[in-house]
């Protein structure tokens, strides 16, 4: 038994593309990348979440429990969120105790 090879089709002609004005290229250069990469529709929802918490627990001026209270979730579940999403809030600014206070010391005279 004998292979004959046949030579392979020739393809079909292109159509002619109209010319470009000079300096310009038919290959579109990459388009830049944004700061960040766009988020789908995970990112979007993380993306409000983190900014639903900052602006809550800045609202409660820090205080994680006012925040929780505020979004309707359990302090211990916010804090997971807060480690979670990383995120940097100052420590409450918390009034000093009554028992820190330095006490007055008697007016000698």
């Amino acid at each position: 038994m004998t292979t004959i090879l046949l030579p392979a089709p020739e393809p079909a002609p292109r159509p002619a593309l109209p010319r470009l004005p000079k300096g310009l290229s038919t290959v579109a250069s990459p388009p830049e990348m944004p700061a960040r990469p766009l988020p789908g529709f995970h990112g979007a929802v993380s993306d409000f979440k983190r900014r639903l918490l900052e602006a809550t627990l800045t609202q409660a001026g820090g205080n994680r429990t006012r925040a929780a209270r505020a979004l309707g979730l359990q302090r211990t579940y916010l804090l997971r969120l807060i480690r979670e999403f990383e995120i940097r809030v100052p420590p409450p600014a918390t009034p000093p105790r009554r028992g820190s206070e330095p006490a007055a010391l008697p007016q000698t005279r």
